[in-house]
């Protein structure tokens, strides 16, 4: 999805506007940004994505919640709400004192990758991200070829990157403690 600059503003007239549009804002000190349509590959992905989670914490953990893209992320150490395609949050969800509507407490965030966010999404956002005590994996899913990146925040509080390649492998999402199939991620896309 694209992000197009609106205007400048404060917290709460974003979250007013959040409340009447029709489409989706972002938030970054004090510039609303209007964001664009993704394409059939990002929308099955984040689909898939969401739905091999839920299945997957539904099987093995109550104590967790899976969100999809409807959800914004209150980053107020960035001054910053943003919208994930997908994210997890186990133990009592916490909601922003500024936004009734924002979480503040993601365990992991997924991202689908597009020409035009993928800067953004591994630089930039990743960086807010970080900034969340709560904030342990960050899964990057490529939606023109079969690439996703992992990002898990290990005991010593770095960085371990996981890069999968193969349709045929699987990959581990250690912080919740998952293990999902790179062929049900990509089922149904056109590569």
């Amino acid at each position: 999805m694209e992000l197009k600059k609106v205007k400048y503003s404060n917290i709460m007239d974003y979250v007013e506007l959040e409340s009447i549009s029709e489409i989706k804002h972002e938030y970054e000190c004090g510039l609303i940004l209007a964001m664009s349509g993704g394409s059939i590959n990002h929308g099955i992905l984040c689909g898939n994505a969401y739905s091999e989670l839920r299945q997957k914490l539904s099987n093995n953990n109550d104590d967790c919640k899976v969100f999809g893209s409807e959800i914004r992320i209150h980053i107020a150490s960035a001054d910053s709400i943003v919208y994930p395609d997908s994210m997890v949050i186990c133990g009592k969800m916490e909601v922003s004192k500024k936004d009734k509507n924002a979480v503040t407490n993601p365990l992991l965030v997924v991202e689908v990758l597009s020409k035009s966010t993928a800067a953004y999404d591994q630089g930039d956002k990743f960086h807010k991200y970080r900034q969340l005590p709560s904030f342990r994996e960050y899964v990057l899913i490529n939606q023109d070829k079969s690439v996703v990146v992992i990002f898990s925040k290990n005991e010593e509080d770095k960085w371990d990157i996981n890069r999968i390649t193969s349709l045929e492998d699987s990959f581990e999402l250690q912080s919740i403690g998952v293990e999902i199939a790179m062929q049900e991620l990509y089922k149904n896309i056109e590569l």
